[in-house]
């Protein structure tokens, strides 16, 4: 019974995934192709995919790579990107936390937008569930996303700088931070954040090497940790009061 269950939490997970696919895939194909053009085959594409296996930290890194920026620059700006990795993973840790060593180093791998974004609304849902089908869950999220992705990278820099320009593939990546980043701003605190790191981000922009992205999203998570602080001393306030 339990391990139909945890199948069942399996494919509730792929299925829920299934709608990303129209994000991933284009997404995964753009890279492929500014891949190509930055002169990238595509075992060394297919390779950066399935290693990093981090859209927004590759395209960073890869425009950087590009601009011979410095291997430092190029390591710290996709480190500084994917930052909020490690918050989805220490939200996702009550829920994880009591899996198997191996489970949650192979789960940290697939820590993604779209695999933290559909497992925390289950989980904060569906308290009930046991670790086992949790995870399942998580990893289901991916069963379809992953492959999509790579495929989608190594047809990307098959097709190479064949696509014409007035396609507008690169209006995918914003458009898919867009869908991602709406549904995330619950709280007053993630709107701060948001608003200051996009206030910030704009003066920023004019510092070489996109720096601008790094002291935007440092800008942008100090300012939503203040007003997160604030809040809960407000509703402290308003409790002793009571």
């Amino acid at each position: 019974m339990a391990s139909s269950t945890t199948k069942s939490a399996f494919w509730q997970g792929f299925r829920d995934s299934a709608p990303f696919l129209f994000m991933a895939s284009p997404f995964g194909f753009l890279f492929g192709v500014l891949a190509a053009e930055a002169g990238l085959i595509v075992p060394e594409a297919f390779a950066f995919s399935l290693a990093v296996f981090a859209g927004a930290a590759q395209f960073t890194a890869l425009q950087l790579m590009q601009e011979n920026a410095p291997l430092l620059i190029v390591l710290v700006s996709a480190l500084a990107v994917n930052l909020r990795m490690a918050m989805y993973s220490a939200s996702l840790t009550p829920y994880l936390g009591d899996a198997p060593m191996w489970q949650r180093a192979l789960a940290a791998y697939f820590v993604v937008d779209q695999s933290y974004a559909l497992s925390i609304v289950k989980f904060e849902n569906e308290p009930r569930m046991t670790t086992a089908q949790r995870m399942a869950y998580f990893l289901g999220t991916n069963g379809i996303v992953t492959p999509a992705w790579v495929i989608a990278t190594v047809a990307g820099v098959m097709a190479g700088s064949r696509i014409p320009e007035s396609w507008g593939v690169d209006f995918v990546l914003p458009l898919a931070f867009l869908t991602m980043i709406g549904p995330m701003l619950r709280t007053p605190a993630h709107i701060v954040a948001c608003l200051v790191a996009v206030a910030t981000s704009l003066p920023a922009a004019m510092l070489p090497y996109n720096l601008g992205l790094i002291v935007a999203g440092i800008a942008g998570m100090i300012a939503g940790a203040q007003a997160e602080l604030w809040l809960e001393r407000q509703k402290s306030k308003a409790e002793t009061l009571k």
